[in-house]
């Protein structure tokens, strides 16, 4: 691999942030990310090894430090050594083991009632 830069987007699409290179544009240009701090406003930024960004992804924040660049979008686990994953963890993950299995209901028991529905959304950590 001889590149030293490679656009934001790109990078973005080939690390499997996001499914199409269109939606890692569209987050860029919405002014969701941060580059080392900065709010990037355009996908042609270029991205080196040792940059952190800062992005949201689905109900989470994303904190990523960029290890290397891509020449191509590879299978997962190529995928995953291009970044060192600097996010805390989830919310979801520190639920004790009891919790998560309480809030899951039998199949066949039928439609939840709002009062079950409530306790789930207490036990999962919701509103």
């Amino acid at each position: 691999m001889t590149e030293t830069s490679l656009r934001l987007d790109k990078w973005l699409w080939y690390a499997r942030f996001f499914k199409t290179r269109s939606l890692a544009t569209g987050l860029c240009n919405a002014g969701r990310l941060r580059l080392g701090g900065e709010i990037v406003s355009k996908a042609h930024r270029t991205v080196h090894p040792g940059d952190v960004l800062t992005f949201p992804q689905g109900r989470q924040i994303r904190v990523v430090k960029i290890l290397a660049l891509a020449s191509r979008r590879g299978p997962a686990p190529e995928a995953q050594a291009l970044y060192e994953d600097l996010s805390p963890p989830s919310k979801e993950s520190r639920l004790p083991p009891e919790a998560v299995r309480d809030a899951v209901r039998e199949p066949g028991t039928g439609r939840p009632t709002k009062r079950d529905r409530r306790a789930l959304e207490k036990i999962r950590g919701g509103a």
